[in-house]
Protein backbone atom coordinates (compact mmCIF):
# COMPACT_ATOMS: atom_id res chain seq x y z
CA UNK A 1 0.00 0.00 0.00
CA UNK A 2 2.04 2.95 -1.46
CA UNK A 3 0.97 6.16 0.16
CA UNK A 4 3.08 9.54 0.97
CA UNK A 5 2.41 12.07 4.41
CA UNK A 6 2.02 15.34 4.82
CA UNK A 7 2.80 16.30 8.50
CA UNK A 8 1.78 19.84 10.21
CA UNK A 9 2.49 21.03 13.63
CA UNK A 10 0.37 22.07 16.30
CA UNK A 11 -2.62 21.77 14.47
CA UNK A 12 -6.39 23.20 15.91
CA UNK A 13 -9.30 20.97 15.29
CA UNK A 14 -12.27 22.51 14.99
CA UNK A 15 -13.40 20.70 18.04
CA UNK A 16 -11.02 22.70 20.34
CA UNK A 17 -8.15 19.83 20.54
CA UNK A 18 -4.95 20.94 19.10
CA UNK A 19 -2.73 17.74 18.10
CA UNK A 20 1.08 18.22 18.74
CA UNK A 21 1.38 16.73 14.64
CA UNK A 22 -1.14 15.65 12.11
CA UNK A 23 -0.73 13.39 9.19
CA UNK A 24 -2.47 13.26 5.87
CA UNK A 25 -1.46 10.42 3.95
CA UNK A 26 -2.18 10.28 0.09
CA UNK A 27 -1.24 8.72 -2.94
CA UNK A 28 -0.90 10.54 -6.44
CA UNK A 29 -1.72 8.76 -9.92
CA UNK A 30 -0.41 10.08 -13.13
CA UNK A 31 1.98 13.02 -14.11
CA UNK A 32 1.32 16.97 -12.97
CA UNK A 33 1.44 18.79 -16.23
CA UNK A 34 4.23 21.58 -16.41
CA UNK A 35 1.18 24.50 -15.79
CA UNK A 36 0.32 22.66 -12.47
CA UNK A 37 -3.51 23.05 -14.24
CA UNK A 38 -4.80 19.25 -14.26
CA UNK A 39 -5.19 18.07 -11.01
CA UNK A 40 -8.43 16.37 -10.08
CA UNK A 41 -9.04 15.95 -5.73
CA UNK A 42 -10.54 12.72 -4.75
CA UNK A 43 -11.25 12.21 -1.14
CA UNK A 44 -12.23 9.77 0.27
CA UNK A 45 -15.71 7.99 1.60
CA UNK A 46 -16.36 5.83 4.87
CA UNK A 47 -14.20 3.33 6.02
CA UNK A 48 -11.95 3.67 2.81
CA UNK A 49 -8.59 4.35 2.20
CA UNK A 50 -7.18 5.33 -0.97
CA UNK A 51 -6.36 1.30 -2.52
CA UNK A 52 -10.25 0.84 -2.10
CA UNK A 53 -10.69 3.85 -5.22
CA UNK A 54 -7.86 2.90 -7.34
CA UNK A 55 -10.25 0.85 -9.58
CA UNK A 56 -11.92 3.76 -11.22
CA UNK A 57 -8.25 5.20 -12.15
CA UNK A 58 -7.28 3.59 -15.36
CA UNK A 59 -6.91 5.31 -19.06
CA UNK A 60 -10.59 3.85 -19.67
CA UNK A 61 -11.56 4.27 -16.40
CA UNK A 62 -13.44 7.38 -14.79
CA UNK A 63 -10.86 9.02 -14.23
CA UNK A 64 -8.07 8.65 -16.75
CA UNK A 65 -4.52 8.69 -15.21
CA UNK A 66 -2.76 9.37 -18.46
CA UNK A 67 -4.24 13.27 -19.05
CA UNK A 68 -4.56 14.17 -14.76
CA UNK A 69 -3.07 14.23 -11.87
CA UNK A 70 -5.11 12.79 -9.62
CA UNK A 71 -4.29 12.84 -5.74
CA UNK A 72 -6.45 11.00 -2.87
CA UNK A 73 -6.12 12.18 0.34
CA UNK A 74 -7.20 10.12 2.75
CA UNK A 75 -9.76 11.06 5.08
CA UNK A 76 -9.25 11.55 9.22
CA UNK A 77 -10.12 8.83 10.91
CA UNK A 78 -9.52 6.54 8.16
CA UNK A 79 -6.46 4.66 10.01
CA UNK A 80 -3.64 5.92 7.37
CA UNK A 81 -3.64 9.88 7.94
CA UNK A 82 -3.95 10.60 11.62
CA UNK A 83 -6.61 8.42 13.49
CA UNK A 84 -7.51 7.19 16.81
CA UNK A 85 -5.64 4.01 15.84
CA UNK A 86 -2.48 5.38 15.34
CA UNK A 87 -2.16 8.53 17.75
CA UNK A 88 -2.65 8.26 21.85
CA UNK A 89 -3.42 12.46 21.09
CA UNK A 90 -7.12 11.39 19.45
CA UNK A 91 -10.12 10.66 20.96
CA UNK A 92 -13.49 10.12 20.52
CA UNK A 93 -16.57 11.60 21.27
CA UNK A 94 -16.62 10.73 24.90
CA UNK A 95 -13.59 12.69 25.50
CA UNK A 96 -14.83 16.32 23.65
CA UNK A 97 -13.14 15.01 20.35
CA UNK A 98 -13.80 14.74 16.61
CA UNK A 99 -12.63 15.45 13.29
CA UNK A 100 -14.96 17.76 11.06
CA UNK A 101 -14.55 18.01 7.59
CA UNK A 102 -13.33 21.53 8.49
CA UNK A 103 -10.19 20.05 9.67
CA UNK A 104 -9.83 17.45 6.72
CA UNK A 105 -10.31 20.21 4.11
CA UNK A 106 -7.90 22.59 5.04
CA UNK A 107 -5.41 20.20 6.07
CA UNK A 108 -6.07 19.11 2.44
CA UNK A 109 -5.56 22.57 1.00
CA UNK A 110 -2.31 22.95 2.84
CA UNK A 111 -0.50 20.47 0.81
CA UNK A 112 -1.52 21.19 -2.44
CA UNK A 113 -0.68 25.16 -2.06
CA UNK A 114 2.20 24.05 0.14
CA UNK A 115 3.89 20.85 -0.96
CA UNK A 116 2.69 20.95 -4.55
CA UNK A 117 2.16 24.56 -4.82
CA UNK A 118 -0.89 24.64 -7.23
CA UNK A 119 -3.60 27.27 -6.59
CA UNK A 120 -6.16 26.04 -8.77
CA UNK A 121 -8.08 22.63 -8.89
CA UNK A 122 -9.87 21.34 -12.24
CA UNK A 123 -11.98 19.19 -10.47
CA UNK A 124 -13.15 17.43 -7.00
CA UNK A 125 -14.58 14.05 -7.68
CA UNK A 126 -16.45 13.06 -4.30
CA UNK A 127 -18.56 10.42 -3.30
CA UNK A 128 -20.56 10.09 -0.09
CA UNK A 129 -17.90 11.79 2.55
CA UNK A 130 -16.10 11.90 -0.35
CA UNK A 131 -18.99 14.48 -1.85
CA UNK A 132 -19.32 16.08 1.33
CA UNK A 133 -15.44 17.11 1.44
CA UNK A 134 -15.64 18.24 -2.36
CA UNK A 135 -18.68 21.04 -1.19
CA UNK A 136 -16.67 22.21 1.44
CA UNK A 137 -13.44 22.80 -0.49
CA UNK A 138 -15.88 24.78 -2.96
CA UNK A 139 -17.32 26.79 -0.75
CA UNK A 140 -14.46 27.57 1.42
CA UNK A 141 -12.10 28.04 -1.46
CA UNK A 142 -14.32 29.19 -3.95
CA UNK A 143 -11.94 30.60 -6.31
CA UNK A 144 -9.74 27.63 -6.36
CA UNK A 145 -11.93 25.38 -7.16
CA UNK A 146 -12.96 24.94 -11.39
CA UNK A 147 -15.30 21.75 -11.12
CA UNK A 148 -17.35 19.50 -8.30
CA UNK A 149 -18.91 16.06 -9.12
CA UNK A 150 -20.49 15.02 -5.94
CA UNK A 151 -21.65 11.58 -6.33
CA UNK A 152 -24.86 10.39 -3.58
CA UNK A 153 -23.90 12.87 -1.05
CA UNK A 154 -24.74 16.17 0.64
CA UNK A 155 -23.53 19.22 2.35
CA UNK A 156 -24.61 18.99 5.29
CA UNK A 157 -25.59 15.52 7.01
CA UNK A 158 -29.86 15.41 7.38
CA UNK A 159 -31.61 14.06 10.58
CA UNK A 160 -33.00 11.20 9.11
CA UNK A 161 -29.24 10.56 7.83
CA UNK A 162 -28.22 10.96 11.74
CA UNK A 163 -30.67 8.53 12.76
CA UNK A 164 -29.10 5.82 10.40
CA UNK A 165 -25.89 6.74 11.80
CA UNK A 166 -26.23 6.73 15.63
CA UNK A 167 -27.98 3.35 15.18
CA UNK A 168 -24.18 2.53 13.84
CA UNK A 169 -22.59 3.74 16.60
CA UNK A 170 -25.19 2.17 19.30
CA UNK A 171 -24.53 -1.63 17.56
CA UNK A 172 -20.80 -1.13 18.09
CA UNK A 173 -20.76 0.27 21.50
CA UNK A 174 -23.54 -2.47 22.68
CA UNK A 175 -20.70 -4.76 22.35
CA UNK A 176 -19.38 -5.99 25.75
CA UNK A 177 -15.95 -4.92 24.49
CA UNK A 178 -17.04 -1.59 24.59
CA UNK A 179 -15.99 -0.18 28.21
CA UNK A 180 -17.32 3.52 27.91
CA UNK A 181 -14.59 5.54 26.23
CA UNK A 182 -12.35 2.43 23.94
CA UNK A 183 -12.84 -1.02 23.00
CA UNK A 184 -11.28 -3.48 25.24
CA UNK A 185 -11.04 -6.48 22.13
CA UNK A 186 -12.26 -6.94 19.09
CA UNK A 187 -16.39 -6.08 19.14
CA UNK A 188 -17.35 -9.37 17.21
CA UNK A 189 -21.58 -9.20 17.85
CA UNK A 190 -20.75 -5.00 17.48
CA UNK A 191 -19.39 -5.21 14.21
CA UNK A 192 -21.78 -8.07 13.26
CA UNK A 193 -24.77 -6.24 14.02
CA UNK A 194 -23.16 -2.74 12.36
CA UNK A 195 -22.43 -4.57 8.77
CA UNK A 196 -25.75 -6.04 8.83
CA UNK A 197 -27.62 -1.80 9.59
CA UNK A 198 -25.05 -0.57 7.01
CA UNK A 199 -26.03 -3.41 4.14
CA UNK A 200 -29.62 -2.64 4.62
CA UNK A 201 -29.36 0.65 4.04
CA UNK A 202 -26.63 0.61 1.25
CA UNK A 203 -28.68 -0.53 -2.00
CA UNK A 204 -32.31 -0.27 -2.44
CA UNK A 205 -35.47 -2.81 -1.45
CA UNK A 206 -35.66 -4.08 -5.12
CA UNK A 207 -31.58 -4.95 -4.99
CA UNK A 208 -32.56 -7.45 -2.11
CA UNK A 209 -36.02 -8.59 -3.75
CA UNK A 210 -34.43 -9.30 -6.95
CA UNK A 211 -31.40 -11.05 -5.40
CA UNK A 212 -28.72 -9.22 -7.71
CA UNK A 213 -26.36 -10.24 -4.92
CA UNK A 214 -26.13 -13.57 -6.32
CA UNK A 215 -24.85 -12.23 -9.66
CA UNK A 216 -21.33 -11.01 -7.62
CA UNK A 217 -20.77 -14.47 -6.90
CA UNK A 218 -22.30 -14.96 -3.07
CA UNK A 219 -24.19 -17.81 -2.88
CA UNK A 220 -26.88 -16.84 -0.40
CA UNK A 221 -28.29 -13.46 1.34
CA UNK A 222 -25.91 -14.67 4.46
CA UNK A 223 -22.88 -15.35 2.65
CA UNK A 224 -23.76 -11.87 0.85
CA UNK A 225 -23.93 -10.00 4.32
CA UNK A 226 -20.39 -12.10 5.79
CA UNK A 227 -18.48 -11.60 2.53
CA UNK A 228 -19.67 -9.07 1.14
CA UNK A 229 -20.21 -6.75 4.60
CA UNK A 230 -18.92 -8.06 8.11
CA UNK A 231 -15.19 -8.83 6.62
CA UNK A 232 -15.19 -5.46 5.41
CA UNK A 233 -15.31 -3.54 8.23
CA UNK A 234 -13.42 -5.97 10.29
CA UNK A 235 -10.69 -4.63 8.27
CA UNK A 236 -11.16 -1.46 10.30
CA UNK A 237 -10.28 -0.53 13.57
CA UNK A 238 -13.57 -0.04 15.55
CA UNK A 239 -12.29 3.42 16.95
CA UNK A 240 -11.80 4.24 13.75
CA UNK A 241 -15.29 3.19 12.72
CA UNK A 242 -16.55 5.51 15.31
CA UNK A 243 -14.74 8.31 14.39
CA UNK A 244 -15.58 8.85 10.99
CA UNK A 245 -19.10 8.41 11.83
CA UNK A 246 -18.59 11.59 14.26
CA UNK A 247 -17.47 13.52 11.03
CA UNK A 248 -20.44 12.09 8.99
CA UNK A 249 -22.67 13.09 12.13
CA UNK A 250 -21.00 16.31 12.16
CA UNK A 251 -20.86 17.26 8.54
CA UNK A 252 -22.61 20.95 8.24
CA UNK A 253 -21.38 23.41 5.38
CA UNK A 254 -22.15 25.89 7.07
CA UNK A 255 -20.44 24.80 10.42
CA UNK A 256 -16.85 26.97 10.43
CA UNK A 257 -16.02 30.47 10.84
CA UNK A 258 -16.29 31.94 7.08
CA UNK A 259 -20.24 30.80 6.99
CA UNK A 260 -20.93 31.10 10.38
CA UNK A 261 -24.16 28.50 10.47
CA UNK A 262 -25.98 30.34 7.38
CA UNK A 263 -26.65 27.10 5.00
CA UNK A 264 -27.44 28.45 2.26
CA UNK A 265 -24.98 31.07 2.19
CA UNK A 266 -22.18 28.60 2.63
CA UNK A 267 -23.83 26.51 -0.92
CA UNK A 268 -24.24 29.93 -2.39
CA UNK A 269 -20.43 30.69 -2.22
CA UNK A 270 -19.88 27.74 -4.37
CA UNK A 271 -18.85 29.09 -7.58
CA UNK A 272 -17.61 26.00 -9.59
CA UNK A 273 -19.34 24.09 -12.16
CA UNK A 274 -21.09 21.52 -10.36
CA UNK A 275 -22.47 18.08 -11.35
CA UNK A 276 -24.82 16.84 -8.38
CA UNK A 277 -25.35 13.02 -9.11
CA UNK A 278 -27.23 11.31 -6.73
CA UNK A 279 -28.78 7.78 -7.14
CA UNK A 280 -32.44 7.19 -8.04
CA UNK A 281 -32.72 4.64 -4.67
CA UNK A 282 -30.35 5.96 -2.38
CA UNK A 283 -31.61 5.74 1.14
CA UNK A 284 -29.18 7.84 2.93
CA UNK A 285 -28.52 10.53 0.32
CA UNK A 286 -31.97 10.86 -1.29
CA UNK A 287 -33.10 12.54 -4.95
CA UNK A 288 -34.86 14.97 -2.88
CA UNK A 289 -32.36 16.11 -0.63
CA UNK A 290 -29.43 16.78 -3.18
CA UNK A 291 -31.85 18.39 -5.77
CA UNK A 292 -32.71 20.67 -2.50
CA UNK A 293 -29.02 21.88 -2.21
CA UNK A 294 -28.36 21.31 -6.33
CA UNK A 295 -30.89 24.20 -6.34
CA UNK A 296 -28.56 26.63 -3.47
CA UNK A 297 -25.50 26.34 -5.64
CA UNK A 298 -25.41 28.49 -8.71
CA UNK A 299 -23.83 26.70 -11.06
CA UNK A 300 -25.10 23.52 -10.16
CA UNK A 301 -26.66 20.68 -12.76
CA UNK A 302 -28.50 18.13 -10.92
CA UNK A 303 -28.15 14.12 -12.76
CA UNK A 304 -29.78 11.32 -11.30
CA UNK A 305 -28.45 7.67 -11.57
CA UNK A 306 -31.20 5.52 -12.18
CA UNK A 307 -30.07 2.25 -10.44
CA UNK A 308 -31.23 0.09 -8.11
CA UNK A 309 -28.19 0.04 -6.53
CA UNK A 310 -29.00 2.33 -4.16
CA UNK A 311 -26.11 4.32 -2.49
CA UNK A 312 -23.56 2.58 -4.04
CA UNK A 313 -24.64 3.24 -7.18
CA UNK A 314 -22.05 6.10 -7.21
CA UNK A 315 -19.08 3.91 -6.02
CA UNK A 316 -19.94 1.26 -9.14
CA UNK A 317 -16.83 -0.85 -8.45
CA UNK A 318 -18.89 -3.93 -9.25
CA UNK A 319 -21.52 -2.77 -11.66
CA UNK A 320 -20.98 -2.11 -15.49
CA UNK A 321 -24.16 -0.20 -16.06
CA UNK A 322 -24.02 2.18 -13.64
CA UNK A 323 -20.13 2.75 -13.74
CA UNK A 324 -20.57 3.31 -17.68
CA UNK A 325 -23.46 5.80 -17.09
CA UNK A 326 -20.74 7.90 -14.46
CA UNK A 327 -17.82 7.86 -16.70
CA UNK A 328 -19.62 8.83 -19.74
CA UNK A 329 -21.54 11.65 -17.29
CA UNK A 330 -18.24 12.98 -15.97
CA UNK A 331 -16.40 13.12 -19.38
CA UNK A 332 -19.00 15.52 -20.89
CA UNK A 333 -18.98 17.77 -17.79
CA UNK A 334 -15.17 17.98 -18.05
CA UNK A 335 -15.31 18.57 -21.75
CA UNK A 336 -18.22 21.30 -21.59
Amino acid sequence: MTHYTWSLNDFQLQCGIQLPQITLAYATYGTLSPRKDNLILYPTSYGAQHPDLEWLIRPDGILNPQRWFILIPNMLGNGLSTSPSNDPACGLREDGFWFSHWDNVRLQESLIRQHFGIERIRLIYGWSMGAQQAYHWGSLFPERVERIVALCGTAKTTVHNRVFLESLRSALTADPAWNGRRFTGVPERGLRAFAHIYASWAVSQPFFNQKCYESLGYTSLEDYLERGWEANYRRRDPQNLLSMIETWIRCDISDNPIHRGDYRAALRAIQAQTLVMPAQTDLYFTPEDCRAEAEWIPNAVYKIIPSIWGHRAGNPHQNPEDEAFIRTAVQEFLES
